[in-house]
């Protein structure tokens, strides 16, 4: 923590994209921490073959479709939100926004600390990590108890996602899909986040428990529903050999 605070506080001031930053420094507390405690010789899930690395991506992303678009479809058929073309897809706030804040939150909830800690107790591990991951949303824009549980619950199936491979692909892939098929696609707010463009917009009618509200759809009672359902799928599918 001092070696991710020291680095934030120090390059904050040469940049004004935060969220590289956030990156910089969660990179350079791992890779300090490793040093330190381990000589460089633990691995946490990113070193490996390009193939595997681009598979767990996909897979990741196919899984965040999935979900998203399910919990959206559940929004549709419960609601009477309206779907109209948006101005674009974001590709700069892509860039500048969401790769480094996904990677960030990956490496810093799901990266050396967690693992050290998963190797301990897997169960404190699952819930305490995915605790403090919702409780860091908690100054979002928006934010109501039925989306901090559902960030919650997205902790557990990011968490799961890790554990199915060992490696920090799969969960990069599905949190990145998850953010992009909400906001720049499907035109949700994401954790409060407005994305400048989206492929579609989105037009909320109805309680905001079912729509998600100003949150966007990880708010909706529709994602606590989907999101149970992924992670027990997750959960009892075989692990690979």
């Amino acid at each position: 923590m001092s070696l991710y605070l020291a680095t934030f506080l120090l390059t904050l001031r040469l940049t004004p994209w935060s969220q590289w930053v956030a990156l910089l420094s969660v990179v350079v507390a791992t890779a300090g921490s490793m040093a330190l405690w381990d000589r460089g010789r633990r691995s946490i899930g990113l070193v490996t073959r390009p193939r595997l690395a681009l598979r767990d991506c996909l897979f990741g992303a196919g899984v965040a479709a999935g979900v998203i678009g399910g919990t959206d479809l559940l929004v549709l058929l419960t609601t009477d939100l309206a779907r109209r073309s948006g101005s674009g897809f974001p590709i700069m706030e892509v860039v500048v926004v969401f790769v480094p804040a996904v990677l960030h939150e990956e490496l810093l909830f799901r990266g050396y600390a967690y693992q050290r800690l998963w190797l301990w107790n897997r169960w404190l591990a699952l819930f305490a990590g995915s605790a403090v991951f919702a409780a860091l949303h908690a100054g979002n824009m928006a934010i109501t108890p039925l989306a901090l549980f559902n960030i919650f619950l997205g902790g557990i199936l990011l968490s799961l996602a890790w554990e199915r491979y060992r490696r920090l692909w799969f969960p990069i892939g599905l949190h990145l899909g998850w953010n992009l098929m909400s906001g720049p696609i499907l035109g949700y707010e994401v954790s409060g986040y407005v994305p400048s463009e989206s492929v579609l917009r989105t037009a909320a009618s109805g309680p905001d428990w079912l729509t998600g509200g100003a949150f966007g759809i990880e708010g909706s009672v529709c994602m606590t529903a989907v999101a149970g359902v992924a992670i027990l799928w997750m959960g009892l599918r075989p692990k690979p050999d």
